[in-house]
């Protein structure tokens, strides 16, 4: 490995090599830490600006009152600090399929799962997203159907492009709706995409909740010179 990374951790997982890795940008001086899963980046400290974004405007959604929230998907921890971060919150379940992503943040290995391990609104839970919410349970082991008020997901790169495909009947509109009787009247289901609004999910989202809009997030990006973006899709129940 070059000198300019540092290989932090490496896993055998049951999606292939799961590799934790660190580096220093040499334009900005920058400490970047990269997991990859194979040969495919799933997430880079330089890149943060939509993960914030996804929380900050699911959350902007709620009126002020103890809020609950799951974020499916742990990666480097961004969105799930951004959700900690905001007054309201009364508790976090952070629900992510790779174990070994989850034991990087109990050991510090990855820099945002210090304030998540301190703070006592967060639980880190060892599970298949999806999984779980076909189970019917839902996402809280300790109670069963438990509903919240935000439900936050950035882990397929988009809709259509999937890291499993056993995971594509999550965005059909059954999945959805398993994913809405999880949700509190006027809750909001937020989801994080690398492509372009795809109006065909917008309309299956809009089969399932009376509020769905598409917000393009913009951001630098150093490594091709100009704006990268991803798109964050925002759904609403009536909260009647």
């Amino acid at each position: 490995m070059s000198a300019r990374f540092q290989e932090l951790d490496w896993r055998q997982t049951p999606l292939g090599e799961l590799t934790l890795r660190q580096r220093r940008d040499p334009s900005s001086g920058r400490e970047i830490h990269e997991i990859k899963l194979n040969d495919e980046f799933l997430m880079s400290s330089m890149f943060t600006v939509a993960e914030i974004e996804l929380a900050r405007l699911a959350l902007a959604e709620l009126p002020r009152k103890p809020l609950d929230v799951v974020v499916g998907g742990l990666g480097l921890g961004y969105t799930a600090h951004t959700v900690l971060e905001h007054p309201d919150v009364g508790s976090l379940l952070v629900v992510d399929a790779l174990n070994e992503v989850i034991e990087w943040h109990q050991q510090g290995l990855i820099p945002a799962g210090k304030a998540l391990a301190a703070d006592d609104r967060c639980r880190l839970v060892h599970g298949d997203f999806f999984a779980m919410l076909r189970s019917g349970q839902g996402f809280d082991p300790t109670t069963p159907g438990r509903r919240f008020d935000a439900i936050i997901v950035d882990i397929d790169h988009s809709p259509r492009h999937l890291l499993h495909p056993g995971n594509a009947d999550f965005y059909l509109p059954e999945g959805l709706r398993r994913l809405a009787e999880l949700l509190q009247p006027g809750g909001v289901f937020a989801l994080w995409s690398n492509d372009p609004p795809d109006d065909e999910f917008a309309a299956t989202l809009s089969a399932v909740f009376t509020e769905v809009r598409a917000e393009i997030v913009s951001f630098p990006n150093p490594l091709q010179d100009n704006d990268s973006a991803n798109t964050v899709y925002l759904a609403k129940l009536d909260p009647s």
